[in-house]
């Protein structure tokens, strides 16, 4: 069994390995949503540009053409000129002889033409044009991509965490969701988040994501064996990552341990002691929920130790401090440990919004 999983967790070709226009569908980056007619208003600017452009050229080299209605080129021949070329018209057998007809051509006629082709070849070539966009884009990620946060599931869990990270400051696109949802998927990609759709059991979907890169995962799944299966292959992938995992049952806790989670949540017996405090004292239940949102009120941060700090007491610091984080382990204020802050500690505090 233990050789079955070994042999699953280092096969990761089956994604990893596949050019990058494969992979268009299964990861998503996000890109800004621009309106539709400033799209088109672009394009048009863009085309006059090029029309312009031509019949000055053709306007600059007069001389070396001919017109069968009289020997010299004026701007507005030249014009003409440029706009029944570009739009792959033709000339010779019927043309406009007069100026007001080639006016007349160019300002009706031309752009009736344009807008057929538009009609015509333009759903094919926006395919093919998004599908080469979303190729390169998948490739300038997958080099550029560090120190990211990897969030697997993205449900109420998933997506309150994603909610959380980007109220502290985050930026959406250090963010990669993954999920076998689609729909979910689209609401995620909605929020600027990188996407990428497959199970996180598997070790390719997981480099697909560049967890081996990630400076955090989150294992957000709906089943505790999912969870633990998650966990051992993410760890296998990044061991330096932090790995936090939410599960729904504390038995299962030291399995996540031993799979390689960091931090293990507990989330039917963390809202089993919200309900029963906020019987007695339902203030209580309100200051811890002021402090784990972050978008108003109080909340929980962390930060460095300032200059003029060091070797005071975290009891005595302007800012209300609850623990010191030495060495990557955490100590509460009142420890002996902790009597005195030192320059390389971290403070776990609690901060206005806003400040």
């Amino acid at each position: 069994m233990a050789g079955k999983l070994r042999a699953r967790l280092s096969d990761s070709g089956a994604l990893t390995d596949k050019p990058d226009f494969a992979l268009v569908g299964v990861l998503r980056v996000p890109e800004l949503e621009s309106s539709p007619w400033r799209a088109i208003y672009k394009r048009v600017l863009m085309a006059l540009g090029i029309l312009f452009l031509a019949a000055f050229v053709v306007y600059l080299d007069r001389d070396g053409y001919s017109d069968n209605q009289n020997g010299e080129l004026s701007f507005l021949d030249a014009f003409y000129y440029a706009t029944v070329s570009l739009s792959t018209t033709g000339y010779g057998d019927i043309a406009p002889m007069s100026p007001s007809a080639r006016l007349v051509n160019i300002l009706v006629i031309t752009p009736l033409r344009v807008l057929f082709l538009i009609l015509l070849v333009g759903t094919t070539l926006s395919v093919l044009t998004e599908r080469s966009r979303q190729a390169f884009k998948i490739q300038r990620w997958r080099r550029s991509v560090r120190n990211h946060t990897v969030v697997i599931g993205f449900g109420t869990k998933g997506r309150t965490a994603v909610d959380a990270m980007l109220g502290d400051g985050v930026s959406a696109s250090d963010i990669v969701v993954v999920d076998t949802d689609q729909t979910v998927l689209d609401a995620a990609s909605a929020l600027g988040l990188v996407t990428v759709h497959g199970s996180a059991t598997k070790s390719d979907v997981l480099r697909l994501t560049g967890a081996q890169h990630a400076s955090a995962i989150i294992v957000a799944t709906n089943r505790d064996d999912t969870a633990v299966l998650v966990t051992l292959t993410a760890r296998e992938i990044a061991p330096k990552a932090k790995i936090v995992a939410a599960i729904r049952e504390a038995e299962n806790t030291h399995l996540l341990r031993q799979s390689g989670a960091d931090s293990v949540v507990v989330s039917s017996e963390t809202a089993g002691r919200l309900l029963g405090i906020a019987t007695t004292t339902p203030s209580v239940v309100e200051m811890i929920e002021d402090l784990l949102t972050p978008e108003a009120g109080f909340a929980i941060a962390e930060r460095e130790v300032e200059r003029d700090e060091v070797g005071g007491s975290p009891r005595h610091l302007s800012d209300i401090v609850l623990g010191v984080v030495r060495g990557g382990k955490l100590f509460r204020v009142g420890t002996p440990e902790v009597d005195a802050v030192e320059a390389s500690d971290r403070l776990l505090y609690i901060r206005r919004v806003g400040d």
